[in-house]
């Protein structure tokens, strides 16, 4: 096994892909070689982890009045709960199924 060279498909620019790094790839499993150099692969990994932080909307829980937080805005159509609320009703419903399954 030897170096190999491959273009980015970003920048277009030469990447080496060791002997080093195909055994790594070679252990892993992984049977595809890199497409990006480091520098495109790690502005493409920031790019997707801000992508992933989401914002958080303030709301009140419908069952007990305490405020909580949703990873989404509620469109009213449907109740919000706490975590403390859904985990009560999530228990609840998982009781009511094993009760109807038997």
């Amino acid at each position: 096994m030897s170096d190999i060279t491959i273009k980015c498909k970003d920048c277009g620019k030469n990447f080496v892909f060791t002997e080093n790094e195909q055994q790594f790839y070679k252990e892993k499993g992984f049977e595809t070689y890199p497409v990006r150099c480091k520098e495109c692969k790690t502005k493409k990994n920031e790019s997707f982890n801000a992508k992933k932080q989401c914002s958080f909307f303030e709301t009140v829980c419908a069952q007990c009045g305490a405020p909580t937080r949703l990873p989404f805005v509620p469109k009213g159509t449907k109740p919000a709960f706490c975590d403390k609320c859904k985990e009560q009703k999530e228990k609840a419903q998982a009781e009511r199924d094993n009760t109807e399954n038997k």
